[in-house]
């Protein structure tokens, strides 16, 4: 899709359209979510992990886990490629792994390591980082291309948690990050 100048309407009547679309990115900053690494693979030696919040429970049966990807991005070429994907939860007193992940990683097959953090392979191939509170694996079951993100929705084939349940888990509030809208 072409890139946009500027806001996107519609617009209510008699608003500016840049002070508009600024209330609702803070609108859509104030939903709570959570703030994840996403492991990713081709299905070969390329792998990666990304900070990402867009991610959702969308099915119960079958359970069907829902990310938006921009499509742009290193690992949207990995998911479309690898059709597999992990959503790890990272608790709240390890925010700061997430800004490590904002970019493609440094990627070490050997050690097992993505930017120097320990990962194993899950049952799909996608990396799960060793230090993730929880995490879901999943199998591409459906993508839907959505403006400049595409849906990717996984079904979940291996979930578990690597730390006590009751562990807080990281929400994009514990940052001062910020994404969407």
């Amino acid at each position: 899709m072409p890139a946009h100048e500027g806001p996107i309407g519609p617009f209510p009547e008699g608003t500016d359209p840049d002070d508009y679309d600024r209330l609702r990115r803070r609108v859509f900053w104030a939903m709570p979510s959570g703030l994840y690494v996403l492991g990713s693979t081709d299905g070969g030696e390329r792998r990666n992990g990304m900070t990402m919040n867009w991610a959702t429970q969308v099915s119960s049966a079958p359970k069907l886990l829902a990310v938006a990807i921009e499509s742009e991005a290193f690992t949207h070429e990995l998911v479309t490629v690898g059709r597999v994907f992990s959503l790890n939860l990272i608790e709240r007193e390890d925010r700061a792994i997430v800004r490590k992940f904002t970019k493609p990683v440094e990627v070490d097959l050997d050690a097992h390591t993505l930017n120097g953090f320990a990962y194993h392979d899950g049952v799909t191939g996608a990396p799960i980082l060793d230090q993730a509170f929880a995490y879901l694996d999943c199998e591409v079951r459906e993508s839907v291309p959505v403006a400049d993100h595409t849906l990717f929705l996984g079904e979940i084939v291996d979930a578990a948690f690597q730390k006590p349940e009751d562990t807080p888990v990281l929400r994009m509030e514990d940052t001062r990050m910020n994404y969407g809208g």
